[in-house]
C-alpha cells in the first residue's frame, strides 16, 4: 500500500514538473482570435465582452486571466482594457487600454466568454467601464496572490458597474483583493 502511494505521489509530481518545464514558449504560443467577438466591421452595435482564460503554464490548472472587451457604437475597433504583471517588470503600468483583438487566445489558451452585452443601452455602460478603468487603484502595482492582478481589475470594474452583471468564477484567484482592501 505504501509503494502505491508513493507511486502515485510521483507520477503526480512528474505531471507537475513535465508541465513546468515542458517546450511550450509564451513567445511563441498563439495570440490568434478564438471567433468569439463579433467583426467589428461588419457589427454597428455597441458589445461589451468580458473572457477569461487558462492563466500560462502550471497556474492554469487552477486560475484564469481575465480582460474585458469594448466596442462602441459604429466603431470599427474594440478597445481592451486588462491587467498584465509583467509591464512593471519594463517600468510601465500594469493596467491598459488599447486597440486590440478583444478574444485573443491568452497565449495559446481559449477564452471563455464570460458575460456580453450588445446593443441599446451598451454605450453607456461602456463609458461606465472606462471610467471605472481610469479610477483602478492599482494601475502600477501587481501580485500573483492575493492580488491585485488581472482578476482584481475585473472585480474592480464589475463592482463599480453593477450593470455589468458579472460574477467572475472562483477560479478568477484575486478578485476578492477589492473587498480586502480599504475603498
Amino acid at each position: 500500500m505504501k509503494i502505491v502511494k508513493i507511486f502515485g505521489l510521483l507520477l503526480v509530481l512528474s505531471l507537475f514538473i513535465a508541465n513546468c518545464s515542458s517546450n511550450r514558449d509564451w513567445r511563441t504560443a498563439s495570440r490568434d482570435s478564438a471567433g468569439l467577438a463579433p467583426d467589428p466591421f461588419a457589427t454597428t452595435e455597441a458589445i461589451v465582452h468580458v473572457y477569461g482564460a487558462r492563466a500560462w503554464s502550471w497556474r492554469g490548472w487552477f486560475a484564469i486571466h481575465t480582460w474585458i472587451a469594448a466596442k462602441k457604437s459604429n466603431q470599427n475597433y474594440y478597445t481592451v482594457y486588462d491587467v498584465v504583471g509583467w509591464r512593471q517588470h519594463h517600468g510601465g503600468p500594469v493596467m491598459r487600454a488599447y486597440k486590440d483583438i478583444p478574444d485573443r487566445l491568452w497565449y495559446g489558451e481559449e477564452p471563455e466568454l464570460l458575460q456580453a452585452h450588445i446593443g441599446e443601452g451598451v454605450d453607456k455602460l461602456i463609458a461606465k467601464i472606462d471610467e471605472a478603468a481610469q479610477s483602478y487603484p492599482w494601475k502600477t502595482s501587481y501580485k500573483v496572490f492575493p492580488g491585485p492582478n488581472s482578476n482584481t481589475f475585473t472585480a474592480w470594474v464589475a463592482e463599480k458597474v453593477p450593470e455589468l452583471e458579472l460574477e467572475l468564477p472562483f477560479t478568477a484567484i484575486g478578485k476578492n483583493f477589492v473587498k480586502l482592501s480599504p475603498d
